[in-house]
């Protein structure tokens, strides 16, 4: 038997949110051994003061299996 966890991170781009989700799992699979899923809560971004979109970002939810 498997058991899993989840922890929830943020991740930003200035490129993409697809960038961002990409990064955030890269960070996580840094210090979390056995990532297997992730999915997205929530997605913003930031506008800069000539009305550019300067960042994405990402809040989403990472699962992993807990070693034995």
């Amino acid at each position: 038997m498997s058991i899993s966890r989840t922890t929830e991170l943020k991740a930003s781009s200035p490129v993409s949110f697809d960038d961002a989700m990409k990064k955030g799992v890269a960070r996580a699979e840094k210090t979390l051994k056995n990532v297997r899923g992730a999915w997205i809560e929530n997605q913003e971004i930031l506008i800069d003061e000539k009305g550019k979109i300067s960042e994405y970002r990402v809040q989403m939810r990472i699962t992993f299996i807990l070693e034995e």
